[in-house]
């Protein structure tokens, strides 16, 4: 993968913020060709999160837009329009994660796109299905926890909903809608012909949530109440020792003996309600209590050395400033540095898939909006003159 499996393939990418932005990402690091089309007013996740020394790319930006040809373009004039046929024609697929009415005025959405290039491969990023009655309803990530039952299962467990301090459902369906695209891709190359894929976030987020937590409700009649009791213990949370936080996962008996051994809890060792997995989750409150004992006597280093010793999981518990310090990520150099056009040296997170040949080198930095309009104008056909007209009339942008 070092020289990227997708190097034929090339993406014609309409998504903004992070969830289509993941997905293309995620295309771009395979090797595949990721042309990014950026409306004159600019991706609104340029302005999130935290501005860079120029002002013009926040940090997250940076990151999910890396290794994709940026072009701008303001599809609303017509002069874009035949641009945007050329490259559709170019192009084995198309992304978008704008509304399902946007995309039909103009004249993108699946079913326009597929009658005049039905081997290709459209892909809608919603939030909600077409088919039901959210379709077409704004939303971002925040909403789909809330809509979805994450936020709710804070509720189940600290008595009030909270939101993940993370954008979790764009990362999630990002990276769904990058599996559905090969799927695709493959399907296309063994004779089977384009597809038009929709990947909605509202109920991809559900799914996950049901399938963890349906649980004793996925009977007909249920056997127990909803929710995976385990997971929604009070209890089930990072154990503060003397010097900082730590994280303690145990599940198999051989594991649990250990950690009774280990946190000095022999008495319990022959406790029926602990004895196996059956046991613990019919007295998970109890046994969470167990497992939530207090470590504070010996520091995060002791309890690592010892839980590991007894081949038990448990790590450090990061802050958001420790994590990039951690020492396994320093040794596989999962962060370095590069220097960006604009912006100075900025950091690189490198893929975290490898096959025999390793990882793939990075692919180019995010650019800058407009950065390679000409360029990719000139390859579709367009002469200088014409390359100058769209640009007098606003249809194109090239960089600032």
């Amino acid at each position: 993968m070092s020289k990227g499996f997708l190097g034929e393939l090339r993406i014609l990418d309409l998504t903004s913020v992070v969830v289509g932005p993941t997905c293309t990402w995620r295309l771009a690091q395979y090797g595949a060709e990721v042309i990014k089309i950026e409306a004159p007013e600019g991706d609104l996740m340029r302005g999130l999160g935290g501005l860079s020394p120029t002002g013009q790319h926040s940090g997250t930006y940076l990151h999910l837009n890396r290794g994709k040809r940026n072009i701008c373009l303001d599809l609303k004039k017509p002069g874009a329009k035949d641009v945007i046929e050329k490259l559709i024609d170019r192009c084995d697929v198309l992304v978008a994660n704008m509304r399902p009415k946007a995309l039909e005025r103009l004249g993108l959405d699946a079913a326009s796109v597929l009658a005049k290039y039905p081997q290709k491969i459209h892909c809608l990023i919603t939030g909600y299905g077409t088919d039901g009655p959210y379709a077409g309803q704004p939303t971002y990530d925040s909403v789909v926890q809330g809509v979805s039952g994450i936020g709710g299962l804070f509720s189940e467990r600290d008595g009030a909903p909270a939101y993940v301090p993370m954008v979790v459902c764009d990362h999630v369906v990002g990276e769904i809608a990058a599996g559905a695209i090969l799927a695709a891709v493959i399907k296309r190359n063994e004779g089977g012909g384009g597809s038009s894929l929709e990947i909605p976030m509202f109920e991809t987020m559900a799914a996950f949530v049901l399938q963890e937590h349906l649980a004793q409700e996925s009977f007909d009649p249920p056997v127990g109440s909803i929710g995976d009791k385990r997971l929604l213990n009070p209890h089930n949370k990072p154990l503060q020792t003397a010097d900082g936080w730590i994280s303690v996962t145990i599940n198999t008996d051989p594991q649990v003996r250990a950690f009774l051994k280990a946190v000095g809890q022999d008495h319990l060792l022959d406790d029926e309600r602990f004895a196996s997995v059956a046991a613990r989750s019919m007295n998970v409150k109890e046994w969470f209590k167990v497992r939530g004992a207090a470590l504070s006597h010996k520091t995060t280093a002791e309890w690592l050395s010892i839980f590991q010793g007894a081949d038990i999981a448990a790590m450090p518990c990061h802050t958001l400033a420790t994590l990039r310090d951690d020492p396994h990520l320093a040794e596989v150099g999962l962060i370095s540095s590069e220097e960006h056009p604009t912006e100075g040296k900025i950091a690189v997170i490198r893929s975290t898939i490898r096959d025999q040949e390793g990882y793939p080198a990075p692919k180019g930095c995010a650019q800058p909006k407009g950065w390679e309009t000409h360029q990719v104008l000139r390859e579709i056909g367009l002469d200088s003159r014409e390359i100058d007209q769209l640009v007098a009339s606003g249809a194109a942008v090239g960089p600032a």
